[in-house]
């Protein structure tokens, strides 16, 4: 089964790349706080094939320690040739664990995981415990990209110029917020709605920041519900 026609031509769109950041798409599910299972296989694929569109995908320190993800495409099927994405860890302290998925796909290589990023913050003080940190994540083949201080668009920047020309961002609630916020640094959003009630668990996304949204498309991802905005300040 090939990626969907719709994802090819909404993501057709990204086609100048900005000098300063990448294309930024946001995947917008449930808020976080701990793992739930809610997607459908079919609109789980769905995100896997987008994942395939884009040159990295971006999660937080909270995600990489609390879910362990793969951040990988093993839910595309096998023989549909595709490009898996590089897995990028928004990871200050450098907190994620050199035993984690992300390490372990790629220490096994075949095609199971790409080599992770992890973008760190030089701390002002305790700096020697932060950089054994660095070291012993490097030493298990893990790329770590270094900020003189927090900010989303300086980091933007630094995987721009690593490269990075379209990003995906999974999540979890605290960096979804701050894309939010920002308002000018997302060019595509994507909600995927699944038809189960979690209570406090649930959705629960707000965002100081305002921006002005154009609805593209509207699909049913088996029982799931996907609908796909741009950002109409998007420079694209």
């Amino acid at each position: 089964m090939p990626a969907p026609d719709y994802l090819t031509l909404l993501f057709g769109r990204y086609r100048e790349t900005p000098e300063t950041r990448p294309f930024v798409t946001l995947d917008i599910g449930a808020k976080g706080g701990r793992p739930i299972a809610l997607s459908g296989s079919e609109s789980m694929r769905m995100t896997h094939w987008m994942r395939t569109m884009h040159d990295g995908i971006l999660v937080g320190s909270g995600t990489a320690v609390g879910d362990d993800p793969q951040l990988n495409t093993r839910h595309i099927p096998a023989g549909e040739p595709h490009e898996a994405p590089t897995p990028i860890v928004l990871d200050s302290g450098l907190r994620m664990s050199v035993g984690c998925k992300l390490v372990r796909n790629y220490d096994m290589g075949r095609g199971v995981g790409k080599q992770p990023w992890v973008v760190g913050v030089l701390p002002s003080e305790e700096k020697g415990a932060w950089e054994d940190r660095r070291k012993a994540l490097e030493n298990v083949g893990v790329k770590v990209l270094v900020l003189d201080g927090v900010g989303l668009k300086e980091m933007l920047g630094v995987l721009r110029k690593a490269g990075i020309e379209r990003l995906m961002v999974e999540g979890g609630a605290r960096v979804i917020k701050s894309f939010l916020d920002a308002s000018d640094v997302a060019d595509t959003l994507l909600i995927t709605t699944a038809p189960v009630l979690v209570g406090e668990d649930g959705v629960g996304w707000s965002a100081s920041g305002s921006m002005k949204l154009e609805v593209v498309e509207t699909r049913m991802e088996g029982r799931d519900n996907v609908v796909a905005f741009f950002a109409r300040s998007s420079a694209v």
